[in-house]
């Protein structure tokens, strides 16, 4: 029986802190940005959607709007495309007329659609402080920080960095500069095969669990190969001998929503809803990734629901907004949240109406608001990253 300790590559169980009552508890050892309020902010004010309208048109093929699956649906209602963050990215690039690319989601998407898209766009955040906390887990810094231990380890040069899309342009930055790659949780089995071809071993940034459930559940791996760096604790909290006993080399870092989906979640949903089929994204913990009955990314679990019978019962463990789209957009299924602590991202739900109006108003009148920018060194080698993904096969 494997030990659960960060040692194994597994976090410690959470305190019964984390279990949150719909809101009306905080757990002190969330990360910044992350809260629970029990239910989805009110919907803007209704005039709002007529100036949204009014801007839009107004700004015509100069404008291309782009909405995360996880936004909320009165800011989807004038996204021009929808997707996960990579085909959002990708979506911008092939759209090389218009002038303003407005990025409805967060930070590191913005930054991924100005690295890929031509020095005559400009892409537009509504709101600066829609950013990701598994993104914020992992700094150039501590990344550097962690080569050196790596490197003092003596097993740097066997080590290739993958990292998640779910990153910063820094840490894409350092995996293009360390010759690794960029991967989704739709190709992390095959970004990560390319890197063993590459390397003994593999640096996976910033989402342990993804890299975990990819490791063990697709390639076969033991918990045993998986190692947990710390960036809080010297050294990672990890000796050389077990840095280099290690095939995977998982960064402390997850997803604040999908990380908050227990194994008490799975049990309590299919006691309450018998036949019920668990469906769950990657970046949920191991235990509820291997209690489920399928895993997937977010279009893997779109599909997933289009395809399903009449009739199916489903209870989807990824973001609220989408399993509430979901679910209205299926009325003859029964889909529902697989855990009754409503939550949804709120550093994603910080994009709302008024700072779409807004942004869309501002390049009405002139001015460019919150564009992001990516400096040409940090573009050259996250582009080095994103394109050796690219060319997976």
């Amino acid at each position: 029986m494997t030990t659960t300790t960060e040692t194994h590559g597994v976090d410690p169980d959470p305190t019964p802190l984390a279990l949150l009552l719909l809101g009306r508890q905080a757990d002190p050892n969330s990360e910044r940005g992350v809260e629970c309020p029990g239910d989805l902010p009110a919907a803007s004010d209704p005039g709002l959607v007529e100036r949204a309208r009014t801007a839009k048109a107004a700004l015509g093929n100069r404008v291309f709007i782009l909405g995360h699956h996880y936004q909320r649906d009165e800011v989807i209602e004038f996204a021009d495309v929808t997707g996960d963050s990579f085909k959002l990215a990708r979506d911008a690039a092939a759209r090389p007329e218009a002038e303003y690319i407005v990025f409805c989601g967060v930070h590191f998407m913005a930054e991924s659609a100005d690295i890929l898209t031509t020095d005559a766009q400009q892409v537009v955040l509504p709101d600066l402080a829609a950013g990701c906390s598994m993104a914020d887990m992992a700094t150039a810094e501590q990344v550097a920080e962690c080569w050196d231990v790596l490197t003092e380890a003596g097993i740097a040069d066997a080590t290739v960095p993958v990292s998640y899309m779910n990153s910063s342009a820094d840490i894409k930055a350092f995996t293009g500069k360390h010759g690794g790659t960029i991967c989704t949780s739709s190709n992390a089995k095959r970004a990560l095969e390319w890197a063993f071809e590459q390397g003994e071993k593999v640096l996976f940034l910033p989402d342990q669990h993804l890299g975990r459930n990819t490791a063990v559940l697709e390639m076969g791996f033991s918990l045993d190969d998986c190692v947990l760096y710390n960036p809080h604790k010297p050294n990672g909290g990890l000796t050389a001998e077990q840095l280099r006993n290690a095939k995977m080399i998982l960064w402390r870092g997850h997803c604040s929503v999908h990380g908050r989906f227990s194994l008490d979640s799975v049990n309590e949903v299919r006691e309450r809803i018998p036949g019920v089929t668990v469906l769950v994204h990657p970046e949920c913990k191991h235990e509820v990734v291997t209690a489920a009955d399928m895993v997937g990314s977010t279009e893997y679990i779109i599909k997933a629901l289009d395809a399903a019978e009449p009739g199916s019962k489903w209870a989807i463990g990824t973001e609220l907004n989408l399993v509430r789209r979901l679910a209205k957009a299926h009325p003859d299924k029964e889909i529902v949240f697989l855990d009754r602590t409503v939550c949804f991202c709120s550093t994603m739900n910080r994009i709302d109406l008024p700072h779409l109006v807004w942004a869309l108003e501002s390049l009405v009148e002139g001015r460019v608001p919150n564009v992001i920018t990516v400096d040409p060194e940090t573009e050259k080698y996250a582009k080095a990253a994103l394109d050796r993904m690219l060319a997976l096969p």
